[in-house]
């Protein structure tokens, strides 16, 4: 029979075994014996005593099945090796939510029914897939394609005009062309010697069609870039998403570790009780608080899955498809620029920038396109004239003409001096957008990067200072109640500290990414 050693209390364990049996609740008290106390009893026992707290710590960090699918990378301390996250099928939801992706179930308005892209997907891929398969940015895109596709057709110079003429049809006979001018008695010559086919081809004046095409070019480019500018937006909000999710697994974990160790000073209670050791409300308070840290897991779950659904739609998947969240442990808590260097990055290349410089440019060109209305627009004409009918035997000879027309702006250039106003006033605000722009792009960058720094100050104190603490603290309650059965309450109140300033962890470091996410998309940068 395995020697079990009681000092002071029956119920202290000496093996790993027996303190797994014990968490789990399948060692009966009424097997606990004492043996008689000798000084080396009391040495042994107190070496089992903190082979008790290891096996108890061992086991708080066994994995636990879930309903959410999670797989470990490198590390499971912070977010950066985040574990995998699935929103696979959970028979304890909704079984109209988790249901296949079929033709039937899917919206008439959803274009993309089958899969799209890799089930299991890190940050870089899902920029990717929303790149390529976000309605909003494929609206845009398309948005980009007419405004370039209007060029050539302004550069393209007008369409000419042809002009038949005959006269000298018979009275009373509209459509006996084979009869015009034909010679009568009373006009042995015919009627009229103008019948003619002409060419009519009109010009504006050299460097208009040119700078109009110029200008719709440099609007198309603008819309490029907004666009670009779009994509960020999107993209940050996609990080934020994606962050949020592993901060829900990261809680999943942390909750799933609490409801561990309740598990275990729930069965030492009960374990206490039956020796007549302990009260029977401890082990009813634990179980308690076992049970609350069951409801937030449930609750976390629908967060996390209510996430995944929300990053399948902005990457233009159906939200029911299978998703799996995948962390890359190398660009995670990257080193971020100075804020100088932030600051000249956006400057120099951030696309909302680029939009406004390249309207002003467009608006410039607008005000001198209005100046050159002033200027005379041409058109030429050539013209064949015979005697004959168009439809009848050649009776005459043939002879040509050509026509130099110049189309003047009159009325006192009232148009032009206004158009030409407009198109200044288009320019000073254009001027004032763009500076507005770069102030606040300029003032952006500068707040990302203070969010950013708070973050990270706060992530770190968590992470270094608070969170060890609360483990240090949570350790030795529970070896202090193992052993003497004295401060339960404090026990309780150790685990939950710990419990939510691991949850608060969890979360600074997911704001800490969202932050830095953030601050490198205000700049004009992909996180990544």
């Amino acid at each position: 029979m395995q020697e079990i050693c009681t000092w002071g209390y029956k119920n202290s364990i000496s093996t790993d075994l027996e303190a797994a049996d014990l968490i789990h609740g399948q060692i009966r008290t009424s097997k606990l014996f004492a043996t008689n106390v000798t000084p080396l009893t009391r040495v042994t026992c107190a070496i089992a005593a903190l082979f008790f707290a290891s096996s108890v710590f061992a086991q708080a960090n066994a994995p636990i099945p879930a309903s959410v699918t999670v797989q470990t990378n490198e590390s499971k301390d912070s977010l950066t090796a985040p574990p995998v996250v699935s929103n696979e099928a959970n028979p304890a939801n909704a079984a109209s939510l988790f249901a296949p992706v079929t033709p039937g179930n899917t919206p008439k308005i959803y274009t993309k029914g089958a899969p799209s892209g890799p089930a299991e997907m890190d940050l870089r891929q899902l920029w990717a897939e929303l790149k390529l398969n976000n309605p909003q940015l494929s609206s845009l895109r398309e948005s980009y394609l007419s405004a370039k596709a209007t060029v050539p057709q302004i550069a393209a110079p007008a369409n000419p005009q042809f002009g038949l003429v005959w006269s000298g049809m018979p009275v009373n006979s509209p459509f006996a062309l084979g009869g015009a001018n034909a010679p009568t008695p009373q006009n042995p010559n015919g009627i009229s010697s103008n019948n003619a086919i002409s060419i009519t081809q009109p010009f504006q004046f050299p460097g208009k069609k040119s700078l109009a095409s110029d200008i719709a070019n440099t609007n198309a480019e603008a819309l490029l870039a907004q666009s670009e500018s779009t994509y960020l937006q999107l993209g940050a909000q996609l990080s934020t998403l994606y962050y949020t999710a592993l901060a829900s697994q990261k809680q999943l974990q942390v909750l799933k570790e609490s409801v561990m160790r309740l598990e275990m000073i729930k069965n030492v209670a009960k374990a206490r009780y039956a020796n007549n050791a302990a009260a029977y409300v401890e082990y009813l308070n634990a179980q308690v608080s076992q049970s609350a840290a069951q409801a937030d897991q449930f609750n976390v779950e629908r967060q996390l899955q209510v996430a995944l659904n929300n990053i399948n739609t902005l990457v233009g998947r159906h939200s029911r498809e299978k998703l799996v969240l995948r962390g890359d442990v190398r660009r995670a808590m990257n080193s971020v620029p100075t804020l100088i260097e932030l600051e000249d990055y956006a400057e120099t290349s951030h696309p909302s920038l680029k939009s406004s410089a390249l309207q002003l440019d467009a608006a410039r060109k607008g005000v001198d396109l209005a100046k050159k209305a002033y200027l005379p627009d041409f058109q030429v004409i050539g013209s064949s004239y015979t005697p004959r009918g168009p439809f009848s035997a050649n009776n005459g000879a043939m002879f040509y003409q050509f026509e130099l027309d110049l189309i003047i702006p009159l009325y006192f250039f009232t148009k032009e001096k206004y158009g030409v106003e407009q198109a200044q006033r288009n320019q000073a605000a254009a001027e004032a957008g763009n500076i507005s722009n770069r102030q606040q792009i300029v003032l952006a960058v500068n707040s990302a990067y203070a969010t950013y720094e708070q973050a990270k100050n706060q992530a770190q104190f968590l992470k270094e200072r608070q969170v060890p603490q609360a483990d240090a603290a949570y350790k030795v309650g529970l070896t202090q109640y193992s052993n003497n059965g004295q401060g339960f309450n404090d026990l309780l109140t150790a685990q939950t500290q710990l419990r939510n300033l691991e949850v608060q962890l969890a979360l600074a470091e997911s704001n800490l990414l969202q932050a830095q996410a953030v601050l490198l998309v205000t700049s004009g940068k992909e996180p990544f």
